[in-house]
């Protein structure tokens, strides 16, 4: 059994690198701030050999698999909390240990900086395993001479010529740098950063060349924005083209978004809305009279300037749901409360002897405090959803008098019960809803890469329905839940935790707070 610990130099070195931290730079001379900065850069070389076989031993016993996730990258963003580039670059440490003991052992003797390690494990890549350490070697011990990265280069492509000439015939060369990722700023804008291939580079500028001509002296847009709209351009004609394979058993295609707020303003003079409430209105006389003499649900009609007051998003795919704002309906929940109290109650207090009597034998609303409160308001709110989407709701009814061809065809159920298969249209709802993969934690994994996943699950009656449906990746919904026996839980308010088989909770949200 080991018995290995962390070493108490660690915590002095933290404390020290705390030390400088706090220290007023601003007061220090030139060469005692040049001096900091040499050490640090060496403390950096030291801390990557460190984490590099840290690492590579964190990988080798599958330590990711502990907190359900896929690999150490995504365990490094989600447990770490680093971005996805940081990850990246820990991996490529991560490397130096498995195929670059020499590397490592420069940085630990801080011949070479962090930089300069990563920057030579991918020149040396491409050399043969059999020369590739004694190459490291020579590179090392000429950094620790002084050489540059100039001359590192021109040491690393003569080792290379020499040991492993390009073939020019082999177009499968897996040591061939390539990769390509597409990211967004806070703003939503794209960022590209990619090595291509000579093949690759050289289509791509074909079809920028052929789509950024300047339209004429007019024209006053750089190459840079030209190159820009010209892969706009590109997407939209590939797009159009229906030639692009399907994602998650979906063909591309897009969601057209509406507010509920706009069908609203597009019913000139509330005529339409006026004729689906008088509809609606019929039908709940209706139930309010069934209820009147069977138990009711806490249900309420409202109109006017309360019911106005209720906002919500419609989405028409053409598929219309509702979105609360708490905001705007916390006093419309307030005056529901105390309709149902006025209704439950009136009848007791008709006759003051009858209403004595039941006080002894049965609490009533307001006795049962507050998590009967609670209830009931979850209950209204599910009511106003009732009212505001489905098939009959305000939002479809307006969607399809209002909206033009293509946005007005019939609406389509949530909810299509106990059956295995989900329907198109419930999938995009999903997708549209969750945007990435929904395990506790997080995963950056997109929705269109996810599947729906049934909450509670069909063995156990869970329903086909846009309430049970989430989505998880591949890994996390069919290797984490299925096959690991993870445990998920989806609580009321929407967030969930999995439980692994180990007993370890991971939850999307914070412990909840202590009593008092």
């Amino acid at each position: 059994m080991s018995t290995a610990t962390v070493p108490a130099s660690a915590a002095e070195a933290l404390e020290t690198l705390g030390f400088l931290a706090d220290a007023d730079a601003a007061d220090m001379p030139a060469g005692a701030l040049a001096e900091c900065l040499r050490r640090l850069e060496c403390a950096d070389a030291i801390e990557a050999a460190a984490r590099s076989r840290f690492l590579e031993a964190f990988g080798a016993k599958d330590g990711h698999l502990a907190d359900g996730r896929r690999n150490t990258r995504t365990w490094l963003v989600h447990c770490l909390r680093v971005t996805r580039g940081q990850a990246g670059e820990h991996k490529a440490i991560q490397a130096l240990a498995r195929e670059h003991q020499p590397l490592v052992a420069g940085l630990r003797e801080q011949a070479v900086t962090t930089s300069v390690a990563l920057q030579l494990a991918r020149w040396t890549g491409p050399i043969p395993a059999e020369f590739r350490e004694q190459a490291e070697e020579i590179l090392v011990a000429a950094a620790r001479a002084g050489a540059d990265l100039r001359a590192l280069a021109q040491i690393c492509a003569e080792i290379r010529h020499r040991t492993a000439p390009p073939d020019p015939q082999d177009e499968n060369d897996k040591h061939l740098d390539r990769g390509l990722s597409l990211g967004t700023t806070l703003d939503g804008a794209g960022v590209i950063h990619g090595d291509l291939t000579p093949e690759c580079a050289a289509m791509v500028r074909a079809v920028l060349d052929a789509l950024s001509v300047p339209e004429g002296r007019g024209d006053l847009r750089t190459r840079p924005q030209r190159y820009h709209d010209a892969l706009a351009e590109a997407m939209k004609r590939l797009l159009a083209s229906d030639l692009l394979p399907q994602r998650a058993g979906q063909p591309a295609g897009a969601l057209v978004h509406i507010y509920f707020a706009e069908l609203r303003e597009m019913d000139a003079g509330s005529a339409l809305q006026d004729k689906w409430i008088a509809e609606y209105r019929a039908q709940w006389a209706a139930y309010r009279a069934a209820a009147s003499v069977s138990t009711g649900d806490g249900g309420a009609w409202l109109e006017g300037d309360a019911a106005r007051a209720v906002a919500c998003d419609a989405m028409v795919i053409p598929v219309v749901t509702g979105d609360i704002d708490a905001g705007a309906v916390e006093d419309l929940i307030a005056l529901c409360v105390s309709y149902h109290r006025i209704r439950t109650q009136a009848p007791a207090r008709a006759g003051s002897a009858g209403y004595q009597a039941g006080a002894d034998g049965q609490a009533t609303a307001t006795d049962r405090g507050e998590q009967v409160l609670a209830m009931l308001e979850h209950q209204i709110l599910g009511k106003i959803l009732d009212v505001v989407s489905g098939p009959g709701g305000a939002a479809s009814f307006l969607r399809r008098n209002t909206l033009g061809k293509g946005l007005n065809g019939p609406s389509l159920p949530l909810d299509i019960g106990q059956t295995d298969d989900i329907p198109v249209h419930l999938r995009r709802l999903v997708a549209l809803r969750d945007q990435t993969c929904q395990f506790p934690g997080g995963c950056d994994q997109p929705a269109a890469g996810c599947e729906p996943h049934h909450v509670i699950h069909r063995r156990d009656g869970g329903r086909t329905s846009l309430a049970n449906l989430k989505d998880y990746c591949w890994w996390h919904h069919h290797v984490v839940l299925h096959e690991l026996g993870w445990t998920l839980t989806v609580h009321p308010d929407g967030t969930s935790q999995v439980r692994s088989p180990a007993g370890k909770i991971i939850r999307s949200h914070g412990p909840p707070p202590s009593p008092g």
